[in-house]
């Protein structure tokens, strides 16, 4: 789940609005100053002692521009209670306020309270207009509301509105978030006139619903007509740019560098296709190039690329970049503090893992998840486990991947006993179904244990057909335990699901060493040479703040 903070609007002129404020303790507050102060957006404090003078005016009280423009900083302050106060307390509303109002709802991620705020108005006798209607539609894709957003198009066509250009944005975009592409794409295709932010709406729809390969095509389209994507073009796309073709990667890769004006978000979101797709030097020499052109990184810029300096161990780098952040003041950032956490973990350094674990001032089951995951992958099982329990006892409710964390952490650690006893509180405490990581990580266990029949008999029993790392678990454990019939029956699966993994025909070959079958032996390893199937290890290294990929030899 998405933590959402609600920032207030702060600007450097903050000092002078406080002392503005304080200069008219003493002399008559006008309404063209009250005005003046509020269209620089104080902060809360400054702002309630502003409408507190406000409040003991009458003639300050009673003026609706004023009332307006306190439920516009408020809402921007994100405190919607006394938005709404302000809003019911004015007594000759228009429909200007009722849109100002559901605009603070809607960008105050209060959807249904903006819906519900849209539902209300004809009951005051105010038919919305051209500006209520984005507002709507908006709340209408960001809670899923198809029926409302179906009623709100006929009202939009009733009076004539549906050409409005804003509105047409709202519509393809509330379809698409709704998985209506049909509807969204009829809608764009009858707009008499259309701006980038339209094809951006209809590439979104695309993308959210997983269809990359139409929202590509939206994107050639747009270049056929001269209309050139921008940054947003990109974060549209991002949904659907996870583990897809170099192809698409590259088709990404050459819009941001043709883009005119390369802002953050557009870094950000190419650094984040390349963790997607398992890229991770290319993400961190991109970050590392954003110093060189000027752009300062901010919290999601950190969070996107420290995963990659995990998965390359680019330790040095990664400490480099926690500096930045302290620096920075990018904390408290839940899902910045939580990428810190996993990318130590990854580097193996339990240490400085737990510490910013420790520190963090909130956590949620992904902070706990990345910790026992650290213990569990440097083989201090016991540790994970007892992490597990005190994140139970928090109160906190363990989700599917929680439970892949502690299950492999107690397969590394040999812990029989506890893994079954986790796998049946997770099926049958809480419920959730095993999904084929869990049995992955069950047959490992049972495999080191030296049970071999019984994670054979847990594979035939298994609602899902087996992938290559659980027969891979069971060709390992019969090479330990020198069980040829079951190993042999294992390696076949393998063979015919992952032909070319030099590892597994290492296995095999070990099977049939032990056993003294020399002839067979041979015989893959002569199967692999034939097919040029070789083990090609690699290795990240640093340098001059670069992390350098070499394979050996």
């Amino acid at each position: 789940m998405k933590a959402v903070v609600l920032l207030c609007r702060h600007f450097s002129t903050a000092k002078p609005v406080q002392a503005l404020v304080l200069s008219t303790q003493y002399t008559l507050l006008s309404g063209d100053a009250c005005i003046d102060i509020l269209d620089k957006y104080p902060d809360i404090k400054t702002l309630k002692k502003l409408h507190a003078k406000i409040i003991i005016n009458q003639h300050l009280h009673s003026n609706p521009s004023i009332g307006l423009k306190l439920m516009r900083t408020y809402g921007a302050c994100g405190q919607m209670v006394d938005t709404r106060h302000v809003f019911d307390e004015i007594t000759n509303k228009n429909v200007v306020f009722f849109n100002v109002l559901i605009r603070s709802y809607v960008n105050n991620y209060l959807y249904y309270d903006a819906l519900h705020v849209y539902k209300n108005m004809s009951v005051h006798g105010f038919d919305p207009d051209c500006y209520t209607y984005p507002c709507v539609l908006k709340a209408c894709s960001g809670s899923n509301s198809l029926l409302v957003g179906l009623q709100i198009h006929c009202s939009v066509v009733k009076v004539g509105l549906d050409y409005n250009l804003f509105i047409g944005n709202g519509l393809v975009a509330m379809y698409g978030k709704c998985g209506c592409l049909k509807e969204a794409r009829g809608v764009l295709d009858d707009m008499p006139s259309k701006d980038v932010v339209s094809w951006n709406s209809m590439v979104a729809g695309y993308a959210q619903n997983g269809r990359f390969d139409e929202a590509l095509d939206v994107c050639r389209e747009m270049k056929s007509l001269r209309i050139r994507p921008d940054a947003d073009t990109m974060a549209s796309l991002l949904p659907s740019v996870t583990n897809t073709s170099p192809e698409n990667v590259l088709s990404v890769k050459e819009m941001f560098l043709k883009l005119d004006n390369k802002n953050l978000v557009s870094w950000n979101v190419m650094i984040a296709v390349y963790v997607n797709n398992s890229m991770p030097a290319e993400a961190v020499d991109l970050y590392l190039q954003m110093e060189v052109h000027g752009v300062e990184p901010n919290a999601i810029s950190v969070a996107s690329v420290l995963p990659a300096c995990g998965d390359l161990s680019a330790l040095l780098l990664g400490r480099k970049i926690h500096r930045y952040v302290e620096r920075k003041n990018l904390q408290p950032n839940l899902r910045l503090e939580n990428a810190l956490v996993d990318m130590y973990a990854k580097c193996g350094s339990l240490t400085e893992a737990r510490t910013v674990f420790d520190q963090m001032r909130c956590r949620d089951v992904v902070s706990w998840t990345s910790m026992i995951s650290a213990y569990g992958m440097s083989g201090q099982g016991s540790d994970a486990v007892a992490l597990f329990s005190k994140m139970l006892m928090s109160g906190l409710c363990p989700d599917s991947i929680a439970f892949v964390s502690v299950l492999s952490a107690c397969s590394h650690a040999g812990l029989l006993e506890e893994g079954r006893y986790y796998f049946k509180i997770m099926t049958e405490q809480y419920k959730l179904v095993p999904r084929i990581e869990h049995f992955a990580c069950l047959v490992d266990l049972l495999g080191r244990a030296g049970k071999v029949e019984e994670a054979y008999d847990l594979i035939k029993q298994m609602p899902m057909e087996p992938n290559e790392r659980i027969w891979g678990s069971l060709v390992a454990a019969c090479c330990i335990y020198s069980n040829m019939d079951i190993g042999i029956l294992a390696a076949d699966h393998i063979f015919h699901l992952a032909p070319n993994q030099s590892g597994y025909y290492v296995l095999l070959s070990n099977i049939y060493a032990k056993a003294g079958r020399w002839g067979d032996v041979k015989r893959v390893r002569t199967f692999m040479n034939s097919k040029g199937i070789k083990k090609m290890p690699g290795a990240s290294v640093e340098m001059n703040d670069q992390v350098q990929i070499i394979a050996l030899p």
